[in-house]
């Protein structure tokens, strides 16, 4: 939309400043943002743009120019996709816990395979489910061992077809599945200018990776099903081939920074091509060789070796969590040991998460099929591994409610203490009718405090994952809950069964709420503000772990935002960005790529911000001190950050500053970034008003007294930068 000239109000010269505006994720409209009732875009598209007040309103009391960037719709998108991310969460979150990994080289590198690995699982168990629906329930269940109920006992005219052909045309199905998954791997958003994370040759390779690895996860059902009874030749030779594709693929993504390195990005983007045909393939070879062997199929009530499949694939998932808990555990640091949140850990609590759901929605996938189908009548249910999946769910999802529940509760007392004890600082003397507001204030400053006690909810979440290993064993042992139940406790096969129920029930709804959650988030404001951040949030990153997930905005926001600021730095005086919350990383990472020339010409205030509370804990490999440095010192310490103790997200970046603490180190410019803001100014109402002031939290604030202070110190130093 921009064609280069200056809009209306630019070409005034250069003796004014922008304040450019970026919103959190709450995704405010441009009129929220600026607080102007009439606003024109004047760069971008519908999905992400920079926008300006009109007429009168285009300044700010103040003098300066005002312009927003909304990028609230990048992330999100048609509804089909906004659904599309409910289905594909599994795969985002497992991008999300690679880019957690500890700072450390050493584990750094182990916690990125180990991230990389547990991807390649989660696409297995994606094969693998649509293969027990599409091979084990419609086509050896319901149209050979035990007919389901009308009209599944005729799917597609294949009732009294062989076995063989029947397994091979209803392949197709997962078959159809991978290269769903494959076109959404390819969805790439409108970049703008050089690319923020230069990853996507490497997604191309990770492609390949698991369509290969898909592909001969089904070979391998449908050969280890054929084998059961005797294997031929060929299908010996067909497995072995099949087998060897799954090790090339596992060694590929096993051997540290293979995939990131620059000298070999011929060499394995080549050899990732390759495995790929080559497993493609050998799926044609197999589906004829299946279709076409004429011996007797083996007597069972379910699809032979595919329990067993199914077993190891869950276990290599829990055996691999467990690993990356215990590493992430271990290499926190000492020095990490008494923090807040420690960092590091993210990796452990976010993959077990995505494993966690991604085994939830595969077992409950084939449990309401056989449920739907009637495939299960009569043979005990369905296979033992995903029943002890539900149920491992059903605990996991439990425990983690009693944590959390439990921790509130322990905390309270803790938190209660330490926030009376700031209210008390910022409200010395308090009269009587203050008593109740200063309680409030007191109760919302302990809310937000729970934040420090992320650490130990990680720790304790992180070490659930064993659950998920005991259950895993047992799945290989081939014994079924409601046997393991009869033996130890002597309770009926009925309890397991109605465990089995809730749980499925448990993950439905789940999944449902997840859907609705989707959907609302980008079409009711206040919803997408509780909700909208973890699409948000979660789609920031890319995709260095899993390809199938949803591509990253930031490939597009970062560097649309710092081409913005060079063209503003060239028609105006100075540009001070001020971003608040998630806004604060974007404008963060965008002053890392401006050339020198226009980082004379910014300052940059940041409100809400999460940057150190959250992001330099949660992803430390990426957005440690060191690089907060850098941000400080590429504006040269140009920089304020305002915070609140009433505000559960965001804090300070370097220090405190609160009122009582040491004064700031002068030989450090880094110690003068935070400023903390009494949160609310007072406890009651002044004279001329009817309601005191309200605890901001959260908010952006853009018209405090406060923010506007520290906008006009900012500009006053740009001012004094360019000798004005």
């Amino acid at each position: 939309m921009d064609d280069g000239s200056a809009p209306q109000g630019e070409r005034a010269g250069r003796h004014d400043i922008v304040e450019l505006r970026v919103h959190g994720v709450s995704g405010a409209r441009p009129e929220k943002i600026l607080g102007r009732a009439h606003v024109t875009q004047v760069a971008g598209d519908r999905s992400g743009g920079f926008h300006r007040p009109t007429g009168s309103d285009a300044t700010a009391p103040d003098g300066l120019t005002l312009e927003a960037y909304r990028w609230g719709d990048l992330p999100s998108g048609t509804v089909a996709r906004t659904i599309s991310l409910v289905f594909l969460l599994p795969f985002m979150l497992s991008n999300v816990a690679v880019w957690m990994r500890p700072a450390s080289r050493r584990s750094g590198a182990g916690v990125t395979v180990l991230c990389r690995l547990l991807a390649l699982n989660l696409t297995v168990l994606y094969v693998v489910s649509i293969a027990g629906v599409a091979l084990d329930l419609l086509a050896w269940r319901c149209l050979g061992a035990a007919p389901c109920r009308a009209p599944f006992d005729t799917v597609a005219g294949l009732d009294g077809r062989q076995v063989g052909p029947r397994l091979a045309v209803l392949a197709l199905l997962p078959i159809a599945a991978i290269a769903f998954l494959r076109l959404l791997g390819t969805r790439r958003p409108r970049p703008a200018g050089n690319p923020l994370w230069a990853v996507e040759p490497m997604v191309g390779r990770l492609r390949a990776i698991h369509v290969a690895t898909a592909f001969a996860v089904l070979n391998l059902t449908l050969l280890a099903a054929r084998t059961a009874g005797g294997a031929a030749a060929s299908t010996a030779v067909l497995l072995a081939l099949n087998a060897a594709v799954l090790v090339v693929c596992a060694g590929l993504l096993a051997v540290p920074g293979l995939l990131d390195r620059a000298a070999a990005k011929r060499t394995v983007t080549r050899a990732t091509s390759t495995v790929g045909a080559v497993a493609v393939g050998l799926s044609a070879v197999t589906l004829f060789t299946v279709a076409v062997d004429e011996r007797a199929w083996p007597s069972a009530d379910g699809l032979p070796g595919y329990a067993t499949i199914v077993s190891w694939a869950l276990l290599g998932q829990m055996t691999m969590l467990v690993a990356l808990s215990g590493l992430v555990l271990w290499h926190h640091g000492r020095g990490e040991r008494r923090a807040a949140l420690p960092r590091g850990l993210g990796a452990a609590v976010v993959a077990a998460i995505a494993v966690g759901l991604a085994g939830a929605f595969s077992a409950d996938l084939v449990y309401q099929s056989g449920d739907l189908l009637g495939g299960y009548r009569g043979d005990g249910g369905p296979p033992v591994p995903y029943q002890w999946t539900i149920l491992g769910f059903f605990l996991h999802a439990a425990a983690g409610v009693v944590l959390c529940a439990a921790l509130t509760l322990l905390s309270r007392r803790r938190r209660w203490r330490a926030a009376a004890a700031i209210t008390a600082r910022d409200f010395p003397a308090v009269p009587p009718a203050g008593a109740g507001r200063l309680r409030q204030v007191t109760k919302a400053v302990a809310r937000a405090r729970f934040a420090e006690w992320l650490g130990l909810l990680a720790v304790t979440y992180a070490a659930l994952a064993a659950i998920g290993l005991a259950t895993g064993l047992l799945r290989l042992l081939d014994l079924a809950p409601a046997t393991l139940v009869w033996r130890l406790f002597g309770l009926p096969a009925g309890v397991v069964d109605m465990g089995l129920a809730m749980g499925s029930t448990l993950v439905a709804l789940v999944i449902l709420a997840l859907l609705l959650g989707g959907v609302f988030a980008y079409r009711t404001a206040w919803f997408r503000r509780h909700v909208g951040i973890l699409w948000d949030l979660g789609t920031f990153w890319p995709r260095a772990a899993h390809p199938f997930a949803p591509p990253s905005y930031a490939d597009r926001a970062v560097p649309e935002l710092a081409d913005r600021i060079t063209q503003l730095t060239e028609r105006h005086r100075g540009v001070l960005l001020c971003g608040h919350s998630h806004g604060s990383v974007l404008l963060a990472l965008a002053v890392l790529r401006l050339p020198p020339r226009v980082r004379q010409r910014v300052a940059l205030l940041t409100y809400g911000s999460p940057l150190d509370r959250l992001y330099a804990r949660l992803f430390p490999a990426y957005l440690n001190e060191d690089v907060l440095r850098m941000v400080g010192e590429r504006v040269e310490w140009r920089w304020l950050n305002l915070w609140r103790d009433t505000d559960p997200v965001g804090g300070w970046i370097f220090t405190a500053n609160r009122p009582g603490d040491p004064p700031p180190d002068p030989a450090d410019p880094a110690s003068r970034v935070d400023r903390r803001l009494r949160d609310p100014p007072d406890l009651l109402a002044s004279p001329v008003e009817r309601r005191p002031p309200p605890v901001r939290g959260h908010h952006p604030g853009e018209s405090d007294p406060q923010f506007r202070a520290a906008v006009r110190e900012l500009a006053g130093r740009l001012l004094d930068t360019d000798g004005g």
